[in-house]
């Protein structure tokens, strides 16, 4: 697990492969990542957009922009988290992901920048 802080939010990044959503020969490997977002401030947040920057192995790489995540934007209270899990599709059997969260401090309407730290998707036959 990797994580990062910004601005009082705390961003964790677990990675999994999955192989029965894998095809090899076929050169379709899919990861799963579990992501927390905690808020260690004294005010509630929300999380408004996110922005990624995926990097293939096989050299090829892509940026993804969108509002929320996984259909929601969620608001996180103080001292408390927001989890949710979502995939990748690589063509290689590692890669790489890193980005950032638009949070919105509820109490006076400021946006900033929560950093997602980057972190690697590898298949476990990779490692070896």
């Amino acid at each position: 697990m990797v994580s990062a802080v910004t601005e009082g939010v705390t961003i964790s990044v677990e990675t999994f492969y999955q192989p029965d959503h894998s095809n090899p020969l076929s050169g379709d490997y899919m990861f799963a990542y579990r992501i927390t977002v905690e808020n260690n401030n004294t005010f509630p947040v929300r999380l408004l957009r996110r922005h990624w920057y995926i990097f293939d192995s096989n050299g090829s790489w892509k940026e993804v922009d969108g509002e929320g995540v996984v259909g929601v934007q969620p608001v996180i209270q103080p001292s408390d988290q927001y989890q949710y899990v979502s995939g990748c599709g690589l063509k290689s059997e590692m890669g790489k992901m890193h980005g950032y969260y638009l949070m919105e401090n509820l109490q006076n309407r400021k946006q900033f920048q929560a950093n997602i730290p980057l972190f690697e998707m590898m298949a476990p036959f990779k490692a070896n």
